[in-house]
């Protein structure tokens, strides 16, 4: 074995004649190889560096007899790299060495290294000569053998499925769901997901026995073993609470597990579980279990700390009681980057309560005079957010915005300002005594948003201010050049001005001034349209404008910031993936990927039954009830053509039709990537009761809000 630094002397330019010539010379009078093996150094140095050393294939071809482990693994790594454009000369090589040779070797790594390289060349000379090696590997004795044919297997379907279904193989592959090594138990599992997600005839279907089995195997898997074990679990549809709780009880122990990825996926596999649950007093233990580690992963670097938060983020709104009492580690260091503060701050809002709203308000008027500026303002936001969510919270909230207020900061005010408007909106009436100090900034208002927000101020409580005619006066001098947002808030504002002022001639004159601007002076067709609609209602009844306009209007709250119930469980599917970080289901960003939705048992739980989301029929796996416990490999010969669910691992076609209507594309296709935006988090919502609402059924003790 070479020593470290001891190779970078090969990785220098040589050409092809020169390394023939070694390889030539080192036939004679080289007993251990040294010579050849010193070649054999050089040309794949080259190919590293992006030489072609290609014409040498017949040279380096004849060293694969050399009886040398090292000699023969740099001969394989050669043949992968031109074996596709050497065709012709590939299959002279396969009957003379893989087949009679190295595939019946005494070595086992030898035996796995010859399959392994047969399964990389995609011609079909060499598929169709690997049926026989690759069978013979799935039953050698050897455990590495076993483990390595179990990935050609998936291998060799993505090149001919064809062949693979026809020679048997998944069935095989399933037979090694029972094997005694566990590391070719989480190999076969692999293969098999890999296998499923790829094909729209195969899927994979556990019944309970397999699903057991697999996680006992688990204990000595790798960690990236315990993941593919962890993640086919997900094929496993409960048809009785017990099995969900017996099965949920043997993984919580991976919670402790030091790999993240180990943890993530566990924490997924027992949300999944949960929804075949109905003892709450299960439900909560396991809740409280999965909180620990949710915080350990808080203290690793900030990638994994964001990917964490991110899932937290989706968990924190399904299972609220998971960090129900851990709102302070979500507090902002000092050195996080921006991403783990800001999605660290909309944690913090989503696990505020009345118990622990006066600290996180004191948190995030902290967080409000830092120097961030995009942080600030999601701060400022987050204080308005808490006083229309918990209500006890709502007069700290206002007297925190007030102190901000009054430190004259342009972006803290504006901010400041866009959410007491929906505080207003919020407890109409109540915090009326806050409208002259708001009216004392209007003019440091420059941003289209903070002034359509104080330009609605100023007209809805116009019968409240006493200046406010000169105040609208003064907004409406730059209509014409004003943005639509703030020509929209001018228009109604004035309208409502006249009418809470009907006798003032001067509300008449800027009424009228607005309303010939908006119909004769602007290309926007909605601000066009809505001053002929309040022109006509002026004109023909001005009571009934007022009643219109001044109609009284349902409180706004916070409660619709939410994902759907039937959406969360179904993007929790996908905890610890890329879909948990972008908040979306990984078909609408991944070509040909795979959607995954709860699928329908008699164990499934009322609450989940009733928002459950199903999947076009090309995605449904379906489960087969009331599955028997697998036969032994040895009982009967298993057929490709077999896909009865009544086999230990069945991998078949999808046979159970998918529960309710199709759905024809992803719900969450226009949703926001990042920071929140999946939950138009910062834009509240009108407050509706009774069944109407979103149109899901909330349990109070199953949900955040």
């Amino acid at each position: 074995m070479s020593k470290a630094g001891e190779d970078a002397k090969f990785f220098q330019r040589g050409k092809i004649e020169e390394f023939r010539k070694e390889l030539q010379e080192a036939e004679t009078k080289d007993k251990k190889f040294i010579k050849r093996k010193t070649a054999l150094k050089k040309i794949v140095a080259n190919i590293t560096m992006g030489n072609d050393m290609s014409p040498l294939f017949p040279d380096v071809v004849q060293c694969l007899v050399t009886p040398s482990l090292e000699i023969k693994k740099m001969v394989y790594l050669f043949l992968v790299s031109y074996g596709r454009s050497r065709p012709n000369q590939v299959e002279y090589v396969i009957p003379a060495f893989l087949e009679a040779s190295d595939c019946h070797d005494r070595n086992p790594l030898i035996r796995a290294l010859a399959i392994r390289t047969m399964s990389y060349i995609p011609l079909q000379a060499v598929l169709e000569a690997l049926v026989d090696p690759l069978r013979a590997s799935l039953r050698d004795k050897d455990p590495y053998v076993r483990k390595t044919a179990a990935i050609c297997v998936a291998k060799l379907f993505f090149h001919d499925a064809v062949l693979v279904e026809r020679e048997s193989f998944i069935d095989m592959l399933r037979d090694l769901l029972a094997d005694a090594n566990s590391t070719v138990v989480s190999n076969a599992v692999a293969a098999l997901m890999e296998i499923s997600e790829r094909s729209d005839k195969i899927s994979l279907k556990l019944n309970f026995t397999v699903a057991n089995k697999l996680v006992m195997a688990m204990g000595e898997c790798s960690e990236w073993g315990q993941i593919y074990i962890l993640d086919s679990l997900l094929s496993f549809v409960p048809q009785t609470c017990q099995e969900a709780e017996q099965l949920a009880d043997r993984i919580v122990i991976r919670l402790q597990h030091a790999n993240s990825a180990v943890v993530l996926t566990s924490i997924k596999v027992l949300l999944f579980l949960m929804n075949y649950m109905d003892n709450k007093k299960v439900i909560e233990f396991l809740c409280r279990k999965m909180g620990p580690p949710l915080v350990t992963l808080l203290s690793s670097g900030p990638e994994v700390q964001y990917v964490a938060l991110r899932n937290i983020l989706l968990i924190i709104q399904r299972r609220p009681t998971v960090l129900r009492n851990d709102v302070k580690v979500f507090f902002c260091k000092y050195n996080d980057p921006i991403y783990v503060k800001l999605a660290k701050l909309e944690i913090m809002y989503r696990l505020a309560r009345e118990e622990n709203a006066k600290e996180v308000l004191a948190e995030l008027q902290e967080y409000a005079t830092e120097v961030d500026i995009d942080f600030v303002r999601k701060a400022v936001r987050s204080i308005g957010r808490l006083a229309i969510k918990v209500e006890p919270a709502s007069d700290m909230a206002i007297q925190v915005l007030l102190e901000l207020i009054d430190n004259k900061v342009s972006y803290v005010l504006q901010e400041a300002v866009i959410v007491i408007k929906d505080i207003f909106r919020r407890y109409p009436g109540k915090y009326e005594g806050i409208l002259p100090k708001l009216c004392q900034n209007i003019d440091v208002l420059d941003e289209p948003e903070a002034k359509a927000a104080m330009i609605w101020v100023i007209g809805q409580y116009a019968f409240r201010i006493d200046n406010s005619e000169e105040l609208l006066d003064d907004l409406l001098y730059s209509f014409l050049e004003e943005s639509a947002e703030v020509q929209l808030s001018l228009l109604t504002a004035s309208v409502k001005l006249f009418v809470y002022k009907s006798n003032s001639t001067r509300a008449k004159d800027l009424v009228h001034k607005v309303l010939k601007w908006a119909t004769e002076e602007v290309d926007n067709p909605d601000l066009r349209d809505r001053g002929f609609m309040y022109w006509r209602l002026l004109a023909i009844s001005p009571a009934t404008a007022g009643e219109i306009v001044l109609a009284e209007k349902p409180p706004i709250s916070t409660d619709t910031d939410r994902m759907e119930r039937g959406a969360l469980d179904q993007l929790l599917l996908h905890t610890g993936t890329l879909a948990s970080i972008y908040h979306k289901n990984p078909e609408t960003f991944i070509r040909n990927a795979r959607g995954k939705a709860l699928v329908d048992s008699p164990a499934l739980n009322e609450n989940s039954r009733r928002v459950l989301i199903s999947l076009p029929d090309a995605y449904m796996p379906g489960p087969a009830p009331n599955i028997p416990p697998p036969p032994t490999p040895s009982t009967k010969p298993r057929s490709t053509r077999d896909t009865s669910p009544d086999s230990a691992g069945d991998v078949s076609n999808p046979a159970s039709p998918a529960v309710g209507p199709p759905v024809p594309h992803d719900p969450y296709a226009n949703l926001e990537s990042v920071f929140g935006g999946a939950y138009d988090a910062d834009v509240p919502r009108p407050m509706t009761d009774g069944p109407g609402r979103r149109g899901t059924v909330v349990d109070d003790e199953d949900l955040l809000f």
